[in-house]
């Protein structure tokens, strides 16, 4: 469960530079949601995600995750309880360890690690496990470096660590925006696959609006820092891009078509 409340976050305030990124926002997840988030460029999406991952601190307002407010926490200290996977591949995983590294390291994340072992025979064959279910043949391949991989395994990997523990909440910040279409939808049938099997509460914020309307039960659009549009399943259902599109120029009071949207 998430909920934000009238969450605001200003960045160079009092300068020429001024920015409002977050105004007054307010959003909540139930357990089990999967809420995808559209929107233009500077909209505050990914501040939304940083706010919440604890990366940025908020100016005022608060965030509650599984009713824990968890605003003055640092991000090492939510990443027992919040996952996240990011647009570039790089950023998930560390590439000089093997697969099997980064899964142990995956496994005690938010935790102490001590002296103990962090790869066991019992671990290594939970890491085999939840490779197959990823189809890459990867379960093969636990002492290859993750450097190696391409860019489409490094993210279903990512995608992987990142749900290892079922954490609370799963952010996932464009994280197929930059892989080519095949790889994207490779991780994007991924992502619908392990978040329903595991039932975890999703934060997706995405720039492809078909994949916004293919994937969760709720959207949210924002813009200027605020979220300008809600839909519940059956809406979601219903809605088409071209539906979305018009919504967003009823409210911008312009003509717009998908490339000024998502641009």
């Amino acid at each position: 469960m998430l909920r934000i409340h009238d969450v605001t976050k200003t960045f160079f305030p009092g300068t020429v530079n001024e920015r409002v990124a977050l105004d007054g926002l307010s959003l909540t997840l139930e357990a089990g949601d999967f809420v995808t988030v559209i929107g233009s460029n500077g909209a505050g999406k990914s501040t939304l995600m940083n706010a919440i991952s604890g990366r940025i601190p908020a100016d005022t307002g608060t965030i509650e995750i599984d009713g824990r407010s968890v605003g003055r926490l640092p991000d090492h200290r939510r990443a027992s309880f919040v996952g996240r996977v990011f647009q570039d591949p790089m950023a998930g995983t560390a590439p000089d360890l093997t697969i099997e590294q980064n899964l142990a390291l995956a496994l005690r994340r938010g935790r102490g690690r001590g002296l103990a072992m962090g790869v066991t025979r019992g671990r290594r064959e939970l890491f085999r496990d939840e490779l197959r279910a990823l189809e890459l043949g990867l379960e093969n391949r636990l002492k290859a470096r993750v450097g190696l991989l391409s860019g489409g395994q490094r993210q279903a990997l990512s995608l992987l660590m990142a749900s290892f523990t079922k954490p609370d909440i799963l952010l996932l910040d464009e994280h197929t925006a930059a892989l080519d279409p095949q790889r994207a939808q490779l991780v994007t049938q991924l992502t619908k696959s392990i978040v329903e099997r595991d039932g975890l509460t999703t934060l997706m914020v995405t720039h492809n609006m078909e994949q916004a309307l293919q994937l969760g039960n709720r959207l949210v659009m924002m813009h200027e820092g605020r979220i300008i549009l809600e839909l519940d399943a059956r809406q979601k259902r219903e809605a088409t891009v071209e539906s979305l599109l018009g919504e967003f120029a009823k409210i911008k009071g312009a003509v717009v078509d998908d490339r000024t949207l998502l641009g």
